[in-house]
């Protein structure tokens, strides 16, 4: 009996064990076989002026949107948190919305509510229309980020234990003192956490973006773009080059959140 349950725990442990090899095998075989004809071509491809130009695209629809995302999810999240009122599950659910919604169905969505009209005509006349142009990129990042900053900042506003706001206020702070001289402080950790993810994730996004800003050469080309322009272009090397640019950017993008989580982890310890 003993054996025949000793038996059982060694099947099953090895089952796990073997789930967990081929798909990290998987995903190893996939990300090296990229960097591997990616890597001989980089030095040139960083030389190239569109390359060049999509780096630094990528990096600053990825900064900007994800400095929008903070502010407002900072306020949403807290509020989701702390408050209660009636329809809360509702706005939730809502605000949560755009992440499971297909990235091209949102593209289509935004291309069709920035050419209505009356939203037309007022970002046509602020002069930040975000149809086929920059400003597009980086709606299309805030739209699809935002509600991944919203849950991460929840998380992390859960943890933190509300009698600490309470005494402040015993202490003569106001709610809005105690959010930024208690609350906001103790949070740190979650949102520089949330900024790399958010920010890590900007800058991979390709299908809302290209429904609404297009992938144009030179004008709205981030490093997702590229790859699909050159791809389809029939340039191998450069599409290749840009990907394994995104991958280690993310790679290093991951290792410092790593970091930051283990660094984290033996403090609270």
């Amino acid at each position: 009996m003993r054996l025949n349950k000793n038996l059982k725990d060694i099947f099953f442990k090895t089952s796990i064990c073997i789930f967990l090899l081929a798909f990290i095998l998987f995903i190893i075989f996939a990300i090296f076989g990229v960097l591997l004809r990616g890597i001989p071509n980089l030095i040139e491809s960083l030389l190239d002026k569109e390359i060049q130009f999509a780096i630094k695209l990528s990096f600053f629809t990825s900064t900007i949107s994800t400095i929008i995302c903070l502010i407002f999810s900072i306020p949403i999240s807290y509020g989701l948190v702390r408050f209660n009122f009636w329809g809360k599950k509702i706005i939730n659910a809502i605000v949560q919305m755009p992440i499971s919604i297909p990235p091209i169905a949102s593209g289509i969505a935004l291309l069709l509510l920035f050419t209505t009209k009356p939203i037309e005509n007022i970002v046509t006349k602020l002069g930040i229309d975000p149809v086929f142009s920059v400003y597009g990129i980086i709606v299309a990042h805030f739209f699809i980020n935002t509600p991944y900053m919203i849950r991460i900042l929840k998380v992390t506003f859960e943890s933190i234990d509300p009698k600490l706001e309470f005494v402040a206020r015993t202490l003569g702070y106001s709610s809005c003192e105690s959010f930024f001289k208690v609350t906001l402080p103790l949070a740190r950790n979650g949102l520089i956490s949330g900024v790399i993810i958010v920010w890590t994730s900007a800058l991979g996004e390709f299908g809302t973006a290209l429904m609404l800003a297009g992938a144009i050469r030179m004008k709205t080309e981030t490093l997702p773009a590229a790859i699909f322009l050159n791809l389809a272009g029939g340039e191998l090397d450069k599409a290749l080059a840009a990907a394994t640019i995104l991958i280690i950017m993310s790679i290093v993008c991951l290792s410092i959140f790593q970091l930051f989580e283990k660094r984290n982890t033996e403090n609270i310890k």
